[in-house]
């Protein structure tokens, strides 16, 4: 158990060695930049996982840019007993679990977690370029990314949360999460059931729509997006894609200056290195201020089968067959 103290930010990833090819820029950037203490645990899957991870996170220490983390790594087996404990009477949490990786960065936390325990969960594949702060985290509800498109996928399981009456927040990204426990197991449980449970395709989207479920039901907000930023494949990137422009000469347009948190989402993560080589990212301006979170937006059903039927008209069209 990670117990929480007043000076240090509880923060979590869950972290496969086969991503640090990106996410070791994510821990670095972190610990180099971030002004306050942070508690970090990387969850994995298998022992050699944690042991890899292990020494990932002493080689951060050695660098002497940034204060040597504290830090503790799992495996998904050393969770098995608070599992048991805590999620004992929620079948389809436990198969939620035990679905895609990605997902348990909605479990695992709260294994870890008593209650008004901090959960501040990070996605691989971020980066700080600016000494920052994390923003105040709820007494309750959950604070999200906000994205110009809609992530959540797949349509089966949005249908499934749509035919069940479940609200859903608009423009969620899940690049970063800011929430407490104790999170409302039963309700989680009846949210994975209606969605399909253990019959839900493995897909690492799914995760999204969990988190969309969540916003609406216990409330919070957008993370200011003007300080914590998703990368868009836009139109006019995908043709600078297609023109054979290197990637980071694509990513480093971006507007690195005033923001805390930048998540290289798709196909960017992989521009990261070569971009932070450059030294094009890395702005080091003080944006410790907090900021205040947007309200939600629903999206409602009608406005979730109208992007539907543009993408499929896109589809048809070969927009993406030609743009990618």
């Amino acid at each position: 158990m990670v117990t929480e103290k007043s000076d240090e930010r509880r923060v979590f990833m869950i972290l496969s060695p086969r991503s640090l090819a990106y996410a070791r820029f994510a821990l670095e950037s972190l610990f180099r930049n971030c002004a306050e203490r942070v508690s970090l645990v990387l969850i994995s899957d298998s022992r050699d996982d944690v042991l890899i991870l292990e020494r990932e996170l002493e080689r951060l220490g050695e660098g002497g840019q940034s204060p040597k983390p504290a830090a503790l790594v799992y495996g998904e087996t050393d969770l098995a007993d608070l599992e048991q404990d805590k999620f004992r009477n929620f079948e389809h949490i436990r198969n939620f679990r035990h679905g895609h990786p990605c997902w348990r960065k909605i479990t695992d936390p709260i294994l870890l977690s008593d209650d008004r325990d901090e959960m501040i969960v990070l996605d691989p594949d971020l980066y700080f370029p600016n000494r920052f702060c994390f923003e105040q985290t709820p007494q309750s509800g959950v604070l999200l990314m906000w994205q110009r498109p809609s992530c959540l996928l797949p349509a089966e399981v949005v249908e499934a949360a749509i035919n069940a009456d479940v609200a859903l927040a608009h423009h969620t990204d899940i690049g970063v999460a800011q929430w407490r426990a104790p999170v409302d197991l039963e309700w989680l449980n009846w949210l994975i059931e209606r969605i399909g449970s253990s019959h839900m395709p493995r897909n690492m989207h799914v995760e999204s729509i969990v988190w969309a479920a969540l916003a609406m039901k216990i409330g919070g907000g957008y993370l200011d997006p003007r300080k914590w930023v998703c990368w868009h494949r836009s139109q006019y990137k995908r043709i600078l894609v297609k023109l054979g422009v290197p990637g980071s000469s694509i990513l480093e347009r971006e507007s690195f200056s005033g923001i805390k948190c930048f998540h290289a989402g798709g196909v960017a993560k992989w521009w990261l290195a070569d971009t932070q080589r450059r030294g094009t990212i890395d702005r080091k301006e003080d944006v410790t201020k907090n900021s205040a979170p947007l309200p939600y937006e629903q999206l409602t059903p009608s406005k979730y089968h109208r992007i539907q039927r543009n993408r499929s008209l896109l589809r048809k069209l070969g927009y993406y067959r030609i743009l990618g």
